[in-house]
């Protein structure tokens, strides 16, 4: 099946160059983009027709609730929903799937299919022999209608075309009250304008508790319709729900093409019109078609990699494509956005506000990557975040819609900044993100715009506990290492801009704050372990217990916890006990049986190596601490084992969710032969690289190229680093290094070099 879906995708590859006008000096990225890769297993993506950190997202929606419902798409499933227009890519959890519109052929079926079903009544069967997914595009024939769908998009709108057969009773269904995960709708408005055009509004509440969506969708095809507006419940005798749906009816002809125009906006539906009046006037499909490859293109041009290996290749593209999903545009053409007070705000077009901050997941690698590939964009995403927190009165920690969501943990907004401006990008106001990173490491409640119930979760009282004793106690917040050991690291990016900006009292406190991680550590067990407000370790202790969310650690174990002290490795190998028992400790982490238990053992917990457990983000630093303790061939030799063995060309080609960027930033970074253990510390480890030369271009004209000698599926270990012609006696080099320009050089060997 794999080799069979490799063939298709080079054979698609070579036909689209001739189709899209490509030159051979212009290589069409996109070509190498497998767009169901992390469809499968637990990936969370989505293969819909998306521009790079576009507003609107098409695409197919194949069941609408449980975990691998998230993104709405789900390679196992046979039948489709319909295309909705927004989603999340690689998310645990699930929201969106926000008007949806099917073409039907016959009887326009809606009635309920009972709360258990992963089906709409109007659900067509379709085959992925007939399925397309690429970068921009997505097609589909369903096969209920016998219609053939086509999708792409603009940065703002949606356009549809559909291919009928010839039938007296053909039409589309518009469902607004469907929804990912079966959300609440508080609000729902729909209103037919002309034979030709139709909006709506509603009001959802779910995984975002105030999430607004407005929606224009304009027809090339006159319509008479229907629209069904009574209540009605999902099983016999459970309770009555809102119901808005339009249901659309014409004539088609033989193989007649009908198309749709749709726009969204949070602000209002004038918004959403204006949207689709601006990104595409006209009807030309193949035209945005077109330009949505191109703009991915140019996205996926930002590295070039040399290698024989056509897998490698594609899994490649597609990890870069996947850090162009998110985050989203939320401003609207004419400027306007949904400020985090859910009140309309006129913006700047030419400095639009973000939203999709999976800051916890994203400021390991996906931010650090930002800061090469793209820098003015991830200063564009800490000014979004920076506007957020005038509006909502503190730093997003998971933003969604502009909705505090009070999601996972830590305040890593205050990472990504301390990251950007110890790498010298500081285009947004340094002083107000500095105040504002040390509001949100302070316990207060006040002046908070959030829903009560997410109020505990944004501003938790291990915050108060934190900075009136020291320590998280076990005994009064849940999850205290965890968070504890978090908070040590995100205190230490204060500390560095507190210095940066002269406060030598801020950063002499933040300085104290980075070194609470040392109180968690039991030398006995030489674990982090959960320490009671009385001082007491919490027993009974097991390694490998994890009760999901509701124990000392978050989604993990303290086997995966122990190690996350990226500021201070130094101060974490002397707990240990110096470097041979840190090197001890470490191998034992990735031989040790990879069992959990528990009662309820997070499911996030996935992608094991012992108990290393990649298919989660606290893991993915610990690889590359053996270069900090003299071991680099271990680094060398885990690092190809992860690149091998957990990333593959395959709908189930990701070990884990692929949180909106991050698992694949991870491979990003990785593949071409780093990583940033620490951001904050401009500081790049070096490892394995898989290619034969990756060159990075990057702002101002500059390359930075990684150039590997004796490169091969053996030869995985290191056996000489040169940087710009002179040797290094360490696998590190810095960011200046890179954005300078020049060339890395490492030569590879098949044993060891100790």
């Amino acid at each position: 099946m794999k080799n069979m879906r490799l063939n298709s995708i080079m054979a698609g590859g070579v036909l689209l160059l001739g189709m899209y006008g490509c030159t051979p000096k212009v290589q069409d990225y996109s070509s190498y983009v497998n767009s169901f890769i992390g469809t499968g297993g637990h990936g969370h993506t989505y293969p819909g027709a998306i521009v790079p950190n576009g507003m609107i997202q098409p695409g197919p929606d194949t069941r609408i609730y449980q975990w691998d419902a998230c993104s709405g798409y789900y390679y196992a499933d046979s039948t489709i929903n319909g295309f909705s227009h927004t989603h999340l890519s690689g998310t645990g959890c699930g929201d969106y799937g926000d008007v949806l519109l099917m073409p039907t052929v016959g009887r326009q079926d809606y009635h309920a299919m009972g709360e258990e079903s992963q089906q709409m009544a109007y659900a067509s069967a379709f085959s992925h022999e007939n399925e397309t997914a690429q970068p921009g595009y997505y097609s589909v024939f369903l096969e209920r209608y016998k219609v053939k769908a086509e999708l792409t998009a603009t940065r703002r709108a949606a356009i549809h075309r559909y291919t009928f057969p010839k039938a007296e009773d053909a039409g589309f269904i518009l469902d607004l009250d469907y929804s990912l995960q079966r959300q609440t709708n508080e609000e729902m408005e729909l209103e037919v304008i002309s034979d030709t055009e139709i909006r709506g509004r509603k009001k959802t509440v779910y995984w975002a508790f105030d999430q607004y969506i407005n929606f224009y969708a304009k027809f090339s095809k006159p319509f008479t319709y229907t629209l069904v507006t009574d209540s009605m419940a999902l099983d016999q005798g459970g309770p009555l729900l809102p119901t808005a749906k339009a249901l659309l009816q014409f004539q088609t002809g033989a193989d007649e093409q009908v198309l749709v125009k749709v726009g969204v906006s949070a602000v209002d539906m004038d918004g959403a019109r204006r949207n689709v009046e601006a990104d595409i006037p006209e009807w030309d499909f193949d035209g945005v078609r077109s330009a949505a490859r191109n703009s991915w293109n140019d996205y996926l041009s930002k590295i070039d990699i040399e290698t024989n290996d056509d897998d490698q290749r594609i899994m490649f593209y597609t990890a870069l494509y996947h850090t162009g999903v998110q985050p989203n545009l939320f401003t609207d053409a004419d400027g306007r956005y949904l400020g985090m007070d859910l009140k309309p705000h006129q913006g700047s077009v030419e400095n639009p506000v973000y939203t999709v901050f999976s800051l916890w997941d994203t400021f390991r690698a996906y931010h650090p990557l930002m800061t090469i590939i793209d820098p003015d964009l991830n200063q564009a995403f800490i000014r979004s975040l920076i506007l957020k927190q005038r509006e909502g009165g503190i730093l997003p920690m998971w933003e969604l819609a502009g909705n505090y969501t009070g999601t996972m943990i830590g305040y890593h907004a205050a990472s990504i900044i301390a990251d950007a401006y110890t790498k010298g990008y500081r285009d947004f106001d340094v002083q107000d993100a500095y105040k504002a990173c040390i509001r949100a490491a302070e316990y207060d409640t006040t002046g908070i715009l959030c829903p009560p119930l997410v109020l505990p979760h944004l501003m938790p009282q291990a915050k108060y506990w934190k900075n009136k004793i020291g320590y998280v106690p076990c005994d009064k917040d849940n999850e205290s290492v965890a968070k504890a050991l978090e908070y040590a690291y995100d205190d230490w990016c204060i500390s560095l801009l507190a210095e940066a900006l002269g406060d030598g009292p801020n950063r002499e406190k933040y300085a104290a704050f980075a070194k609470g991680y040392q109180v968690y550590f039991d030398a006995s067990t030489r674990f982090m372990r959960g320490l009671d407000s009385e001082g007491n370790w919490r027993t009974p202790f097991n390694p490998r217990s994890s009760n999901h969310r509701n124990d000392d650690y978050c989604e993990g174990t303290a086997w995966q916890w122990t190690w996350f002290v990226p500021h201070d490795v130094d101060g974490l190998v002397d707990l240990m006990g110096g470097r041979e028992a840190f090197i001890g400790k470490l191998d034992s982490l990735f031989i040790a049986p990879s069992a959990m238990e528990g009662e309820s053992v997070s499911v996030d917990i996935s992608g094991l190596i012992g108990q290393y457990a990649h298919g989660n983000e606290p893991s993915h630093h610990i690889a590359h601490l053996y270069n900090y303790v003299g071991q680099p061939w271990r680094t060398q030799e885990l690092v190809d084992e992860v690149l091998h063995t957990l990333y593959f060309n395959d709908p189930n080609g990701l070990s884990g969710n692929e949180d909106c960027g991050q698992m694949s930033a991870w491979f990003v970074l990785n593949s071409m032969g780093f990583y940033q253990v620490c951001p904050g510390k401009p500081v790049y480890s070096i490892g394995r690289p898989l290619f034969d030369k990756a060159t990075i271009h990057l702002k101002g004209g500059k390359t930075f190229a990684i150039v590997t000698h004796n490169n091969s599926r053996e030869n995985k270990y290191v056996q000489k680093m040169v940087l710009n012609g002179k040797e290094l006696n360490a696998p590190f080099f810095a960011h200046q290094d890179m954005i300078d320009g020049g060339t890395l050089e490492l030569t590879m060997g098949g044993e060891p070099l100790k």
